[in-house]
């Protein structure tokens, strides 16, 4: 991300034009060498058997560039129904070259071509299997195998089956294969190039869309790969986009074209993605600089668009918070928002879950769970409720003369639970939870522990994003290529957070100094308002991938600014430090 772009992150949603150079884009088939291979052998099995012939047409845009030819001494004999089959005999290959003088010769000739043959891994397999047994190294070619794109492409109205012999009289192939190896070879020649006109209205123009040719994917499904032509290789987020040019679905990836490639083929198996791409016209990159800044703003434009197909993120509003109240008689509440003041646990991605955690506390402490306001003191006291029948309430509704100084115990002992030490509430539960197990009341036992997990995950989280809502100012950096910062290595990935939130980065050069980065991001970052803690200043996803990236491996503060004293951990530098200054400054070791 750019360093004037740097104060808006996440703002637009509107990427520059992209314009994908040829190697971005793969290597179209025209330019493509191949060299169709087709072999006679002396029976099926690659590590016993021998090959008795080789032979192999060189193409490319369609021209044919050359040919090899070759008998092969197996060093075996020929059984009888091959020598009927193919009309090689013993005789034939009696004075035909070792394996060992034809091997190399056709590994010469095939050297940088992608090799293709009809069934390749017999034919493939053998080659493999005399390398191995001559101690040569395989070349690792690309292969091409024309019988599952012929079972793709060819229906059985078409032909009845998919055998080289049958598919040359469909394609009317001007050699008719006779099972011997360069007549084989010339008729796959054919099949191939037929193959491929077929393959060209389905959007499979390049080599790389070979890999998945033969994968079951609808038509109108392959059809759209070339949504992906013009995205950039590069960590960003992807815009699928409607007919109306409405957002159908946010993604993110360290490579925007490749994962955007992936969604035309068998890789994608998800119902409603295969409905999404049947309805996409368009697909918008936005790179960015950093695999964090891509997924800050996948996060934020799921939250700004809500994409129909998108099932995560959309809707932050939707989170609880689980607060004690403001009153003489404080109680649990479940809320939408956090208030000043006040002790909150969450947020939680539902009100069931947050009222789970309400249950855990009720089942821990006393506190009254009737919603009515309680003066301080009464002239005229309540009746008690069930519950304090039970001994579950302490039932400051009763008081009459004094305020009720064993429930303020309580309710300091909730207030404790939510903003600091939680063990209590957890110690109480678990015991219960061993109680109820030795009674053999699992069900209820269950119901325990759903709640205690409930209260554990709601008080961690909030304990987790407090520190980092509170800091005005913080600046972070690690070296860029470790952990999951692809490309520039030897530069420096800087981060500016402000109250939780995202507001600039970029990476620096190699070799550079990163500090004046560091200046920069600093005054073009994004202005961010104070929230009321614990609440960051963020959709609390992106504090928790902030708090992450803080956390990853050789992460270093650089700056920050603080005007809320809190024990935070520097989590790169396995460290704790007291931040008792509005202002602290760590330079960054430059090598």
């Amino acid at each position: 991300m750019s360093v004037v772009a740097a104060s808006v992150l996440g703002v637009s949603t509107t990427a520059s034009a992209y314009q994908a150079t040829f190697q971005e884009l793969g290597t179209p088939l025209r330019d493509v060498t191949f060299v169709v291979v087709d072999l006679e052998t002396t029976g099926t099995n690659a590590k016993e058997g021998g090959i008795t012939e080789i032979g192999a047409v060189k193409v490319r845009g369609g021209e044919v560039l050359g040919e090899f030819q070759s008998l092969v001494n197996p060093g075996q004999p020929v059984p009888a129904f091959i020598a009927r089959l193919t009309g090689i005999t013993n005789a034939m290959v009696a004075t035909a070259p070792d394996i060992a003088l034809v091997l190399p010769s056709f590994l010469e000739f095939a050297r940088d071509t992608v090799l293709v043959a009809h069934n390749a891994p017999f034919d493939v397999g053998f080659l493999k299997a005399m390398c191995a047994r001559l101690d040569y190294e395989w070349p690792g070619f690309d292969v091409v195998d024309t019988v599952p794109l012929a079972r793709r492409l060819v229906t059985r109205d078409e032909a009845p089956n998919h055998k080289l012999s049958t598919l040359a009289r469909l394609f009317h192939a001007s050699v008719s294969p006779d099972h011997r190896a360069l007549a084989d070879a010339r008729a796959t020649v054919d099949v191939l190039h037929a193959l491929f006109d077929r393959l060209a209205p389905m959007g499979i123009t390049h080599l790389e869309d070979l890999a998945t040719a033969a994968d079951p994917v609808p038509p109108e499904v392959r059809r759209k790969r070339h949504l992906a032509d013009d995205l950039p290789d590069a960590p960003g987020v992807y815009l699928f986009r409607g007919p109306g040019d409405e957002v159908l679905y946010v993604g993110t990836s360290v490579n925007i074209r490749k994962r955007v490639r992936s969604y035309f083929t068998a890789a994608e198996k998800r119902k409603r993605i295969t409905e999404m791409v049947r309805i996409a016209e368009r697909v918008t990159p936005v790179a960015c600089a950093t695999p964090l800044e891509a997924q800050v703003r996948e996060l934020r434009l799921i939250t700004e668009h809500a994409p129909r197909y998108n099932r995560r993120s959309k809707f932050p509003e939707r989170h609880s918070w689980v607060r004690l109240t403001d009153e003489a008689y404080p109680r649990l509440s479940v809320v939408g928002g956090v208030v000043a003041g006040a002790a909150h646990i969450g947020p939680f991605v539902s009100r069931r879950t947050a009222q789970e955690a309400v249950h855990a506390l009720h089942d821990a402490l006393d506190l009254r769970q009737c919603t009515a306001r309680i003066p301080l003191v009464s002239k005229n006291p309540g009746s008690p409720c069930a519950l304090a029948g039970m001994g579950r309430c302490s039932a400051p509704c009763m008081a009459t003369q004094a305020p009720d100084t064993s429930y303020a115990q309580v309710a300091d002992a909730a207030h404790r639970a939510l903003t600091g030490d939680p063990g209590p509430v957890v110690r109480a539960l678990s015991d219960r939870i061993a109680t109820l197990a030795h009674q053999e009341r699992y069900e209820e036992a269950g119901e325990v522990t759903r709640r205690l997990r409930a209260f554990v995950s709601g008080a961690h989280r909030a304990q987790k994003l407090a520190p980092l809502a509170a800091c005005a100012e913080l600046v972070a950096a690690r070296p860029s290529g470790i952990g999951d910062a692809p490309g520039k290595p030897g530069g420096w990935e800087v981060v500016v957070i402000k109250h939780g939130r995202l507001a600039a980065t970029d990476v620096s050069a190699p070799g550079a100094n990163p500090l004046p980065l560091v200046s920069a991001l600093r005054t073009t970052a994004e202005h961010v308002e104070p929230p009321v803690p614990p609440a960051p200043a963020a959709h609390p996803e992106e504090t928790d991938l902030l708090i992450a990236w803080l956390d990853s491996p050789g992460v270093r503060l650089v700056h920050l600014s603080d005007t809320w004293a809190c024990p935070v951990r520097a989590a790169g530098a396995h460290a704790d430090l007291a931040w008792a200054s509005d202002r602290v400054r760590v330079e960054m070791a430059v090598s």
